[in-house]
């Protein structure tokens, strides 16, 4: 698909969410490590979109960025970018409601069906490459 098709279709979807409700994404069997806001700016300290901070830095082991980490490889388990995994990340707001997995796993019970989730799902090789620059794109 088009570059500019994705952006489009990512702007229009992640706009929708920043007037709703704060999405945070915590990962790990238990679901116990925090790995960052999955629709706060990219100046945000815990934004996945924020590549200089903790969970938007592609070497950060707390990242879903980090191809070699935990949270962002394709083969670890707990990872939304493996097909196979057991533990992805789950999507909760502010209050703790439960918004689903962030995964690529068709078969994981409970997958977010959220449209955010599902276009991060889609295009999230071609999120990888410029995490921040697309942040970019979207909103500015």
């Amino acid at each position: 698909m088009n570059t500019t098709k994705i952006f489009t279709v990512l702007s229009l979807l992640i706009c929708c969410f920043f007037q709703a409700q704060t999405l945070h994404l915590y990962g790990g069997s238990n679901q116990n490590q925090y790995l960052g806001c999955l629709n706060c700016d990219t100046f945000d300290k815990n934004s996945v979109w924020n590549t200089y901070g903790d969970y938007g830095n592609v070497y950060s082991s707390k990242s879903i960025w980090n191809s070699y980490g935990n949270y962002g490889s394709s083969y670890s388990t707990y990872s939304p970018w493996s097909s196979y995994a057991s533990y992805p990340p789950a999507i909760v707001d502010q209050d703790g409601n439960f918004f689903g997995y962030l995964t690529l796993n068709t078969y994981k019970s409970e997958r977010s069906e959220l449209e955010l989730a599902q276009v991060l799902c889609k295009y999230y090789d071609d999120i990888k490459k410029d995490i921040g620059g697309l942040y970019g794109k979207l909103f500015r």
